[in-house]
């Protein structure tokens, strides 16, 4: 294994469905997105302090002119320094150009990270590898638009080994042995297979090589890519990725070991890795913020439609434990009651544990975490004393 388990980092993605244009004249900036992006981030802290790392893709833009951006950091409070990369990107902007700065068309093509498509990663790391080059999200980058891939994920793969042989065997010389660079390369190498498929069916049909190139664009199946991509992968996971011409995907494990969520409105579409932060980012109620069933992919095309389908055939569902017990935040409804009756199962145990000797017993909680559950406790023990008063 390459990485101790745990519970490693939090994602946040999202995806306007709109021009930038339409944000400016809704909500009076061209941030919009990077504002949600690094609010959600910022929600999820909890979840990553060791790491920070934001990537955007524009949608459409002319040959010669970059449409991938990455930054990432390490330093002290990471999602700040994150933020104020991209941040001081528009303000620059603004200062200089105030008039154009108003024109969505003209921000997209002079303004870093100005895209429709944004992937944020937080990195809480357990096994002593420390330093920007281990943070998400990472970059498979080509010359050819729908070979670039992006990829960040919260992931634990327990066949790291076999994996990696697998790459070898495919002529593959993977540069480390981390799960990270598994999910990248297996992905990246089912990625080019179905470039290459696209290309030679076409070519044999006598299209140019720029028409093949718009073909691949429509039918890139991402769902194939992904089956074979992650049919030997055992683990945990939840992976989440960008492709350079805009399709973007969410792909948790077949038994909902680690969690994702999405929101979709005509605006926007919003991932994160949990529930809360999405309603209180974008202010919506917890019926619209939907769970990524286990074992299937949200794919959202570069044309702006969504699904959702199956990749691996989803198993028993066993979220793992460490994931409720402790590190999501308790503000989650689901999470909330599981805590509190987590607490309850205790009481019958605590009670014998003292005697039933309550005169001389102090009831507290370490951590802060486990306040829900010892609420839980606290009320049934309450509620056991009442049935044995009556």
């Amino acid at each position: 294994m390459s990485d101790w388990i745990g519970h490693e980092c939090g994602i946040a993605a999202i995806r306007l469905l709109k021009p930038l244009d339409y944000y400016i004249e809704k909500y009076g900036t061209p941030m919009y997105a990077v504002n949600k992006l690094t609010l959600l981030m910022e929600k999820q802290h909890n979840r990553g302090q060791d790491g920070a790392g934001v990537a955007s893709i524009k949608l459409d833009m002319p040959a010669g002119v970059p449409y991938i951006f990455r930054t990432r950091s390490a330093d002290k409070d990471p999602i700040m320094q994150v933020r104020t990369r991209i941040v001081n990107a528009f303000a620059a902007a603004r200062e200089n150009h105030p008039i154009e700065y108003q024109n969505g068309e003209w921000v997209k093509q002079n303004v870093l990270f100005a895209g429709e498509l944004l992937l944020g990663h937080l990195r809480y790391g357990t096994h002593g590898a420390a330093g920007e080059s281990f943070c998400h999200p990472f970059l498979r980058q080509n010359n050819w638009m729908t070979r670039n891939l992006v990829v960040a994920g919260n992931f634990n793969l327990t066949n790291n080994k076999e994996l990696f042989d697998m790459l070898v065997e495919l002529g593959q010389h993977p540069r480390n042995k981390t799960d990270t660079v598994m999910v990248l390369e297996k992905i990246g190498h089912f990625l080019d297979e179905a470039n290459d498929f696209l290309f030679r069916k076409y070519r044999k049909e006598g299209m140019t090589r720029k028409e093949i190139t718009e073909r691949i664009i429509q039918e890139l199946d991402v769902y194939r890519i992904l089956k074979k991509a992650t049919r030997s992968f055992d683990g945990g996971y939840v992976m989440c990725g960008m492709i350079g011409h805009g399709d973007m995907f969410i792909l948790p494990d077949p038994n909902g070991i680690r969690p994702a969520f999405y929101y979709q409105d005509e605006e926007i579409i919003a991932i994160a890795s949990e529930r809360p932060q999405i309603q209180t980012a974008l202010n919506v109620p917890i019926e619209t913020v939907k769970e990524i069933t286990p074992g299937h992919a949200l794919v959202v095309k570069r044309t702006g439609e969504v699904m959702m389908n199956e990749v691996n055939q989803p198993r028993e569902k066993t979220p793992c434990s460490f994931e409720r017990i402790y590190f999501s935040r308790g503000t989650d409804k689901d999470i909330y009651q599981e805590r509190k009756n987590l607490g309850r199962s205790l009481v019958q145990r605590v009670l014998e544990a003292v005697d039933y000797d309550l005169d001389n017993t102090v009831f507290s909680y370490i951590p802060n975490t486990a306040e829900t559950a010892f609420l839980g406790l606290v009320e049934g023990v309450k509620d056991m004393v009442g049935e044995r008063m009556k």
